[in-house]
């Protein structure tokens, strides 16, 4: 059996998918293959497959915080997404596989009079994918509200506590870990008035609408903001709202977006992330350090 064969007895199989499908930026050359496993046992069974093989893998969730290289990969892309999202409420206790949309399980929470996720409700990501970037908004982020994670690593399937995640601002222990899975997370949530949770959500629903550049693929947020002022204001400073490199250009909605005005290609996106740094630097001694997530970009 070929590699193609084998990964296709433990989930949906795609080949030669291209990275602009996979993400929210639309930029990225092709991946080998895509699999979505079926469940916990066909994950396991493609990771030995994967490792017998001798290649190279990446999880991956929405690809809402991703920029992928223009390159090649010769490689497996992992997805949760389409068979690995139950969730479950116990009282104030959530649980979640890491496939479910962020969105879907904010809002269901709503819908049960628990608060607690309302910061989440307009991450366009995976619960797996917010715990590896720790997604937050609005001051709040996933550490706040994260009991466990279950997780997959050395071979074993187990619960860690949200002190291990070492969850700081947009960092997990997961970062350093590219060989740990997150599985599933439990969630400590608080009851509150259902119409209060759905007025807040909507508050800042239009918030968004306002402020960010919804029009145009992205990965959100591309700095992480440094102590000195927000990092929309340094690029603001040193006049490269509305810049364009390439089909990459600055919003001039909202300055921490680049945006991907016409077929952008990764070289197009970092030549700018560069500029930005640069300037940045040399005119006010800050170090803007990137956000979104950077993966096979040679």
């Amino acid at each position: 059996m070929n590699l193609f064969e084998k990964l296709n007895v433990y989930g949906d199989v795609l080949e030669n998918k291209s990275f602009k499908e996979l993400t929210t930026l639309k930029i990225g050359g092709n991946a080998a293959y895509v699999v979505y496993p079926y469940n916990l046992l066909s994950l396991s069974e493609v990771l030995r497959i994967i490792k017998e093989e001798n290649k190279p893998f990446k999880l991956i969730g929405k690809g809402s915080n991703l920029l992928c290289g223009d390159d090649f990969y010769d490689g497996v892309i992992i997805k949760l997404d389409r068979h690995l999202n139950e969730f479950y409420f116990e009282g104030r206790t959530l649980v979640a596989q890491a496939g479910c949309s962020i969105i879907q399980v904010a809002m269901e929470s709503m819908r049960m009079s628990l608060s607690g996720l309302e910061f989440a409700s307009g991450i366009p990501g995976t619960v797996g994918g917010t715990i590896y970037m720790n997604a937050g908004a609005y001051k709040s982020s996933m550490k706040d509200v994260v009991s466990e994670v279950f997780v997959y690593r050395d071979g074993k399937l187990e619960w860690i506590s949200n002190e291990e995640c070492e969850f700081h601002y947009r960092h997990s222990v997961f970062q350093s870990h590219d060989d740990w899975i997150v599985l599933a997370v439990r969630y400590h949530l608080q009851y509150k008035e259902k119409e209060l949770i759905f007025n807040l959500i909507e508050e800042r629903k239009k918030r968004r609408i306002e402020s960010q550049p919804l029009n145009f693929p992205s990965a959100g947020s591309v700095f992480r903001n440094p102590n000195e002022m927000a990092s929309w204001q340094v690029i603001e400073a040193i006049g490269y709202r509305g810049k364009q490199i390439g089909g990459a250009r600055v919003s001039d909605k909202h300055g921490n977006f680049i945006v991907n005005v016409k077929q952008a290609s990764c070289k197009d996106f970092l030549t700018l992330v560069d500029e930005i740094q640069e300037k940045a630097k040399a005119e006010f001694n800050i170090d803007l350090v990137m956000e979104v997530e950077k993966f096979n970009c040679n």
